[in-house]
């Protein structure tokens, strides 16, 4: 009997072709703690290896039928696969939604590609190595989270997972699949709302070996056409302006969305087509206030790390993903800092549908920035994550960095913040961009801080003078400089309740309340705090669900609440003093 494909949905929901395969499933698996495979011949067709594996999740998971916890050097993937007798014509492109850390692939031996990051989406053309019947598609990635050379994030640089550090990820851990595009075809694409004139504009990026043709793009709202455009294109690119005849804003809780089809025609006949969505909303910085559609929206914002109990990194289904937003709407949150890893394209898609805001941001815990060979472990992966992630509405802001520690007694390099910081802007300048939340500051166009305080009357009080133009509160002072910008308590709370786990198992902030109705009245103080001060445009608490260890979560690590999900709703949910 068949196995079904786990996560079987299209990995790519902002572009979308009919000509697909998932990938997903059982492959041959080995590891190599040697990292001698090559020299043993494992990227060879006819090579055979040793054991087996779910993919995509990741072999430290359980649901990989693996479940290795212990380090892995590097790894080995192996499958056969047959293409359809109708893809004899055009080009055949090979995803990879993710693979942990650097990955080398090889089909039928032929080596096809390398990647390098670990949180970053990256496909092959594999045209010139496949062939009509069996074709053997061979994996390898490396991996050393405490090499000091790579981003990973909340993975333990430890064999035990402790404190605020959880069960690594090695290997592929999203999504691979199969493509067939025509010798020219759409690439890719950078979309910009602009609702103030009534369009979008477009910038495309066009793949193969070219050739004159035009390109078609129309616009839907309700499954109505209210928009269209064409641009004669040549090259491998092309921009153009789409008008709209109606203007439907997305908001956080009310997302509307349109649907846009691109066609590249060529003598009548189109020739590549691809389906998308787009979302028309503006994000702007007003003195204090953050404004989305021109309106003061106090971002009621949660910590959300991306981890589940059976998958570790992925998710076991995309119903998980929608959950895990609709638990946090349910909340009174409105949003969340997806935080020290990039989330897969699903997450995205799930939040653009659901009207949820998102900041984006990258797993810098583990890459050494006290020099500017820091530069090279980090800007070409997370340029890939901003480009990749750039056309979401529900993405209104950018976060590389989170707490960039010293290392060592060494501090980090400013420059590296500062050079992330500026190509950033540069390559989206449509979203504000934090350089690192929480410490230590360089250049950014918000000044956040971490404040897990546990006493609700000392919290309130450091940030009282503010609200009369007094000293505005500083966690570093001698490291980094408040020059104005609007502010924002990025992570706080934290608060320790694990009466269902023994105290050894369990980490969390600060001491812990002694019953259920003294975290909900420390909950309630410290949170509005935040609500009620006019210089705090947002609030971001740590964290929506437990993980493993750490135990400060609204909800568990499987999802049970561990309060009347009403109660915290009804804290979260009033007006703030900044809103309009």
């Amino acid at each position: 009997m068949t196995q079904p494909i786990p996560r079987p949905e299209y990995p790519r929901p902002q572009w979308v072709r009919p000509d697909w395969i998932n990938l997903n499933g059982q492959w041959q698996f080995e590891i190599d703690h040697g990292k001698s495979g090559k020299e043993r011949g494992f990227q060879v067709a006819g090579h055979t290896l040793s054991g087996a594996i779910t993919v995509p999740f990741c072999p430290e998971s359980k649901l990989s039928g693996v479940e290795y916890k212990d380090f892995m050097a590097s790894v080995w993937y192996r499958r056969e696969i047959s293409l359809p007798d109708d893809w004899n014509s055009g080009r055949i492109l090979l995803h990879f939604g993710a693979v942990d850390y650097e990955a080398e692939v090889w089909v039928n031996g032929t080596a096809v590609g390398k990647h390098r990051g670990g949180y970053s989406s990256f496909s092959f053309d594999i045209t010139s190595a496949v062939m009509s019947g069996n074709n053997v598609i061979t994996v390898y990635a490396a991996d050393d989270v405490r090499s000091g050379r790579q981003p990973r994030g909340k993975q333990c640089g430890g064999y035990y997972s402790s404190g605020c550090d959880y069960t690594r990820t090695t290997g592929i851990w999203q999504t691979v699949w199969l493509e067939r595009v025509p010798e020219s075809y759409l690439a890719g694409m950078k979309i910009v709302a602009d609702p103030d004139n009534a369009c979008a504009h477009l910038d495309i990026q066009l793949g193969g070996d070219g050739g004159e043709a035009t390109l078609a793009v129309t616009a839907l709202y309700d499954g109505i056409k209210v928009g269209s455009a064409s641009i004669a294109v040549s090259g491998s690119a092309a921009k153009l302006s789409l008008p709209l005849s109606e203007v439907h804003l997305w908001e956080p809780g009310h997302p509307k969305l349109y649907d846009l089809e691109l066609s590249l025609v060529r003598n009548g006949q189109a020739f590549d087509t691809v389906q998308s969505y787009f979302g028309l909303r503006t994000v702007k910085l007003d003195g204090m206030a953050f404004r989305i559609n021109g309106k003061s929206v106090f971002q009621r914002l949660v910590l959300d790390q991306g981890f589940y109990p059976d998958g570790v990194y992925t998710a076991p289904n995309d119903e998980d993903l929608r959950k895990d937003i609709e638990i946090s709407m349910g909340l009174g949150f409105n949003g969340a800092r997806l935080h020290e890893k990039i989330f897969e394209p699903r997450f995205l898609y799930w939040a653009d549908k659901l009207g949820y805001l998102v900041w984006g941001e990258h797993a810098n815990w583990g890459l050494d920035i006290t020099t500017s060979e820091g530069l090279a472990g980090f800007l070409p992966e997370w340029l890939e994550g901003v480009e990749r992630d750039f056309n979401h509405p529900a993405l209104i802001g950018w976060c590389p960095f989170n707490e960039t520690w010293d290392q060592d007694g060494a501090k980090q390099n400013n420059d590296v913040l500062r050079i992330v910081y500026e190509v950033t802007k540069r390559v989206d300048p449509t979203r504000p961009v934090i350089d690192t939340s929480g410490n230590f500051h360089v250049v950014t166009d918000i000044f956040d801080i971490h404040d897990y305080d546990q006493n609700v009357e000392t919290f309130r009080a450091r940030y009282e003078p503010m609200k009369n133009g007094g000293e505005v509160y500083n966690t570093f002072p001698k490291r980094q400089k408040y020059e104005g910008q609007p502010y924002f308590i990025s992570e706080y709370g934290g608060i320790w309740w694990n009466p269902d786990q023994k105290d050894e198992q369990s980490w969390g902030y600060g001491d812990r309340p002694a019953s259920e109705e003294a975290f909900i009245a420390r909950y309630a103080g410290l949170t509005d705090t935040l609500l009620d001060h006019p210089m705090m445009f947002g609030f971001c608490y740590t964290q929506l669900y437990d993980v493993e260890q750490e135990v400060n979560g609204l909800y568990t690590y499987d999802r049970r609440a561990k309060f009347d999900p009403g109660l915290i709703r009804r804290i979260n949910s009033r007006k703030a003093a900044i809103e309009d």
